[in-house]
């Protein structure tokens, strides 16, 4: 739309019936799925038989799509952010939490969780790339892996539930 001689962005109002944008709205639903993906591929590998080693490698293929899936969603959210959807206050302002706030004080505790996550994914797959054999299967590196793994599972989980209650505070209250 046209005006005054400069362009301004079209309604930026996303897919949901909320004030988010595409991209909030985008992630908001695809962390939905990414948890019990991330919950059944470490299903696969901590309640395998011994003689069920293909698991790992399916664990391996899940994880790292799912890494590669994360880091373009990453990389997609802050370029909305960044570029496209800028302001995503004026899009929170109508929430009753926003002038106390809560939406800011949940923003903080989500990016808590949502800063080191990648970096400890990436830290996760990379060691266990190294380590592993491949086809992946146990090793000595297998119990290591289990205590790191599980620290970024859990960082992602909270930064899934975080990230849903800054959506719901700013976005849908």
């Amino acid at each position: 739309m046209l005006i005054l001689g400069q362009i301004t962005p079209p309604d930026l109002h996303g897919f949901l019936p909320t004030r988010g944008s595409v991209m909030l709205d985008f992630v908001f639903v695809a962390l939905f799925a990414v948890i019990p993906v991330m919950a059944w591929s470490i299903y696969l590998v901590k309640f395998r038989k011994p003689d069920e080693v293909y698991k790992c490698e399916w664990h391996k293929r899940i994880q790292l799509a799912l890494g590669v899936i994360l880091l373009v969603a990453v990389t997609a959210f802050e370029v909305d952010m960044r570029f496209i959807t800028k302001d995503w206050r004026s899009l929170a302002e109508a929430s009753p939490f926003y002038a106390s706030k809560i939406v800011d004080y949940s923003l903080w505790l989500h990016l808590c969780f949502a800063v080191p996550t990648p970096l400890l994914w990436i830290f996760v797959i990379i060691r266990a790339l190294q380590r592993f054999p491949s086809p992946a299967a146990p090793s000595d590196y297998s119990a290591y892996h289990m205590v790191w793994g599980k620290v970024a599972a859990t960082a992602m989980f909270l930064t899934a539930v975080t990230g849903w209650v800054f959506y719901w505070l700013a976005f849908v209250a």
